[in-house]
């Protein structure tokens, strides 16, 4: 099935689970899509089967909490997490034995993005200490950190090859990971004629866009290329100020986030509008939404988890 508008409005819910009795922090596939893997805020990570739909494991992380949280690409059985209780040390599990193969400690300030290399045994860590550090997952020595930037949050291009920091919520500097102590190689400004803060950053699929998320009830697409902007994209919920998640479709022509009222929204990049809302029933604010990379499904969290599917007799 290829995503295409009448697609978009046609997801329904499919299921919803009340694992959790906190907000979910994060949600995030597996490579091959037949799992997904949840932080709460009350310390718990939970993994859900694809393939029979619904939790098969919970791994408790009391001492230290579970905030951030990315698959290795190894396997769908190790995953890295940041902490936000007692210290701001990145966790390497296997959630097989429910084992910690490793620690990667450094960091004096919470984690505020995380990103695994899509080719490499190699992740990337921003953070509120002003550094954004490389990792490699077979040792817990740091491999290399930038110079100090203001609020960083980044994100590895779907080669490997490059990441792109955002800093300061203004602008966007571009490292080639083979000489990344160089410094940039290429900075872009972006004014978005309000105040708010950059909350996440995420390149689409197919490398040519970059989409910036931020508290202020509004998203901006750039041209990874050239740093124009392409898109702004508002008309969502989120008075609060809170950190809401957006998220391209596979296909990179879509683009999707959760609003403060628990309803999705869908714009087509292509020509600007808005093609669906969706309403998720959420009881409270969207704070986490990622599609599937291989299967026609995307899930959204508040406190509860609900997994989506398009409704053929709805096309």
């Amino acid at each position: 099935m290829i995503i295409t508008d009448s697609v978009l409005r046609s997801f329904r819910i499919a299921r919803t689970y009340q694992e959790n009795n906190e907000k979910v922090n994060c949600v995030v596939y597996s490579p091959d899509g037949e799992n997904a893997i949840s932080t709460s805020n009350d310390d718990s990570i939970v993994l859900y089967d694809m393939t029979i739909g619904r939790p098969v494991q919970r791994v408790h992380s009391k001492k230290y909490g579970a905030d951030l949280i990315r698959y290795t690409h190894e396997d769908s059985h190790k995953v890295i997490y940041s902490s936000n209780k007692m210290d701001d040390t990145i966790r390497y599990l296997s959630l097989i034995d429910v084992k910690y193969i490793r620690y990667f400690s450094g960091h004096t300030a919470k984690v505020t993005a995380l990103s695994m290399s899509p080719v490499a045994k190699m992740f990337i860590s921003g953070s509120l200490d002003k550094t954004i550090r490389i990792w490699d997952l077979r040792t817990e020595n740091v491999q290399g950190q930038t110079e100090p930037l203001d609020r960083p949050i980044c994100s590895f291009d779907p080669d490997g090859l490059i990441f792109a920091a955002g800093v300061d919520s203004q602008s966007i500097k571009l490292y080639d990971v083979r000489a990344f102590a160089k410094g940039p190689f290429k900075s872009f400004e972006l004014r978005l004629n309000r105040i708010c803060d950059w909350t996440g950053l995420k390149f689409s699929d197919d490398g040519k866009q970059i989409l910036i998320s931020t508290n202020g009830g509004i998203i901006c697409i750039l041209n990874s290329f050239t740093g124009d902007t392409m898109h702004k994209f508002s008309g969502y919920n989120n008075n609060k100020g809170l950190k809401l998640e957006a998220c391209f479709t596979p296909d990179s022509q879509f683009v999707m986030i959760g609003s403060e009222d628990g309803r999705v929204h869908v714009w087509s990049i292509e020509n600007e509008m808005k093609v669906a809302v969706l309403d998720g029933k959420h009881p409270g604010p969207i704070s986490a939404i990622q599609f599937n990379p291989k299967y026609m499904t995307f899930a959204t969290a508040c406190k509860n988890m609900t997994f989506w599917l398009p409704s053929v007799d709805d096309m």
